[in-house]
């Protein structure tokens, strides 16, 4: 059997992000019309489209993350791939890349594949497959980065993240491989002999709590060494979850030499500083580390002002077991796809460093170019997004106040760190392929691939 196409959607009054209001008709899963055309349009289909208000929301491109933890194969006592796109879903994603470090690892195209399949099941949005740099993360031998990249996943993102490829050798062989198929190499930039036993920011608050420190050199050396191996070769690198000043200073001077360098910030690192760790309440256990204020305002700047291209949620779900016991054993991670919108309206909108076009464009429409996904983050300029694109779209009341309860998250993991915090902005709908995934902040109904209701449910 074939999957019925989406029932139109009539979008009324939704503010765009030039500020202006607009009807948006959705039909066959992609955007038909925007303005005065959509009502126009919408009076000669038949079925009648759906109407949604949309007063008084802001509309955006849907969302992308480049890097997410689905946990699935191995770990889905933290996460399965049909939870953590749902919660996804719900946070305005319509597309996430999900880490390697699964169990067994994601350096084989079985791996990935089973992943992308995964993906396509739940329906909650796409789901692209991250194949690990070395096998086993281990930094000793390359993985199979071409299976992986002809497999039906298609990868073209590589990573060991949660883990360092520390070897300059196999990084400049990773570079020199992706390039000749167009992908690139995301890292984790943590020199591992600087940070043994590292449990949070290195500081003079490192040493008032007793904790072993983190330094801020040893992601800043990494950089460095990175940047030039990238300009090296004429490949391109994207530098995961940015966290210090002095990151930001290599890569604005590499960006400056032509480099073909991106960079992503976390939500969490563009709020929480390291005081937080005062409280040795694990769930600001996170790698890397929470830094100082000066930090902080620095991320804000550098996102600001395209220094830094990307928000990257580092979403990781951990169990109750790994994450509520003592600080030194504790695992690294926090939630953060539901929360990930709310916390840049919160750092950059509502501070003024940012409007809502600089949202689209560090949320959605930058995030999809460095992936090159056509099916993702087609607006315009100003991010206003495109007619004729397929219709991933996320609406947003910027003027909702919530106070962040984890136990009302869909991910199955409780690890945020926003717990108790008042945050700004609420996501209404999200539309996936032209179906409205999530319907007034609820889930809905999932996206139906051609390709699973041929199978019967499965592809």
């Amino acid at each position: 059997m074939s999957a019925p196409t989406p029932a139109p959607l009539l979008l009324r009054g939704a503010r765009l992000t030039t500020g202006e209001t607009a009807d948006v008709l959705v039909a066959e899963g992609r955007i038909a019309a925007l303005g005065a055309e959509a009502a126009a349009q919408a009076a000669g289909l038949d079925p009648a489209p759906e109407e949604v208000d949309c007063a008084g929301l802001v509309l955006l491109p849907g969302l992308v993350d480049l890097h997410t933890h689905l946990r699935q194969p191995g770990k889905e006592d933290a996460e399965t791939v049909e939870t953590g796109t749902r919660a996804a879903a719900m946070g305005g994603f319509t597309s996430v890349h999900a880490m390697a470090n699964s169990t067994p690892t994601a350096d084989t195209a079985g791996v990935v594949e089973q992943v992308w399949r995964l993906g396509r099941d739940a329906g909650w949005c796409d789901v692209h497959p991250v194949g690990a740099v070395t096998v086993g993360l281990a930094g000793e031998a390359l993985a199979d980065l071409g299976a992986m990249a002809d497999s039906q996943a298609r990868v073209r993102m590589f990573s060991d993240d949660g883990m360092c490829v520390h070897d300059a050798v196999l990084m400049r062989r990773a570079l020199e491989y992706v390039k000749s198929f167009g992908g690139f190499v995301a890292q984790h930039a943590q020199e591992p002999k600087l940070t043994a036993g590292a449990q949070m920011n290195e500081s003079e608050l490192s040493g008032v709590l007793g904790l072993a420190g983190w330094p801020a050199v040893a992601e800043e050396a990494i950089i460095a060494r990175d940047v030039l191996l990238a300009q090296h070769v004429d490949s391109q690198l994207h530098v995961c979850h940015v966290s210090t000043a002095g990151s930001v200073r290599l890569i604005r001077w590499a960006k400056e030499q032509g480099v073909r360098v991106t960079a992503e910030v976390t939500p969490h690192h563009l709020l929480l500083t390291e005081e937080l760790v005062r409280s040795y309440d694990p769930v600001f256990k996170v790698n890397p580390p929470l830094r100082r204020e000066s930090d902080v305002m620095a991320l804000r700047e550098a996102l600001a002002d395209g220094t830094i291209d990307t928000v990257g949620t580092d979403h990781a779900p951990h169990t109750a077991e790994t994450k509520q016991c003592e600080w030194t054993v504790a695992a690294m991670g926090m939630t953060g796809l539901e929360t990930a919108l709310s916390v840049v309206q919160h750092a950059m909108v509502d501070t003024g460093l940012m409007d809502w076009a600089g949202v689209a464009r560090v949320m959605s429409v930058t995030p999809a170019s460095i992936a090159g996904l056509e099916d993702q983050g087609q607006a315009d300029e100003r991010g206003v997004p495109r007619v004729g694109a397929v219709a991933n779209l996320v609406l947003v009341d910027p003027e909702a106040r919530r106070t962040v309860d984890p136990e009302q998250h869909l991910t199955k993991s409780r690890n945020s760190p926003y717990r108790g915090m008042e945050l700004p902005g609420a996501v209404r709908h999200t539309v996936y392929r032209g179906a409205r995934v999530v319907a007034d902040g609820a889930p809905a109904q999932p996206y139906r691939h051609p390709a699973v209701a041929e199978a019967g449910g499965r592809a």
